[in-house]
């Protein structure tokens, strides 16, 4: 039985399902009666980071930020669902450290960009696309792939409910809870 809390940690590229999959995992931990707390990238933009740019250095204190409030959810005991592009592997390394191996599981969608694109549900790629808009992962930032990710799904292939499955499965596994 899960004992302290953890972190499942989502990366991938805009548009790649993160905080889909965040949302219907955060449905079947609480049918389960564990506690989850959804931060989502957009969330956190929109008020505690909403001092930062897009910039690689504001993405980088964006993470930093996400990373020390995950920790202290975590530490509460709360599985927390992080659904973060973090385009840089150190960021994402930092947040394992900071947090411990033990307690973190990294989640990449590795859908390829084509598919972001077609689905490009803020616009995002479009605006870039038409220079509207700067700094955009995947175009004008690169994004470090992860090499130590526990789960790797591409949301091309797989329907969100089997991508569900598949982390809960891990988290079966791994953590003994369900």
């Amino acid at each position: 039985m899960l004992e302290s809390g953890l972190c499942v940690w989502f990366t991938g590229l805009s548009g790649s399902g993160k905080t889909t999959l965040a949302n219907h995992l955060s449905e079947e931990l609480s049918a389960l009666s564990l506690n989850t707390f959804l931060l989502d990238g957009d969330v956190l933009r929109s008020g505690l980071c909403s001092d930062l740019g897009m910039t690689s250095a504001d993405r980088r204190e964006n993470n930093r930020r996400a990373r020390e409030l995950a920790k202290l959810l975590v530490d509460n005991g709360s599985i927390v669902l992080a659904s973060f592009i973090s385009p840089h592997k150190s960021d994402r390394n930092k947040a394992r450290e900071l947090i411990g191996n033990s307690r973190f599981i990294e989640v990449h969608l590795s859908t390829p960009i084509e598919t972001c694109r077609l689905r490009d549900p803020k616009g995002l790629y479009k605006q870039a696309d038409q220079g509207l808009i700067r700094n955009m992962v995947g175009i004008d930032i690169p994004y470090e792939k992860p090499t130590c990710a526990e789960l790797s799904i591409d949301t091309s292939i797989s329907t969100p409910q089997k991508s569900t499955q598949k982390i809960l499965n891990y988290l079966f596994q791994m953590i003994n809870i369900g």
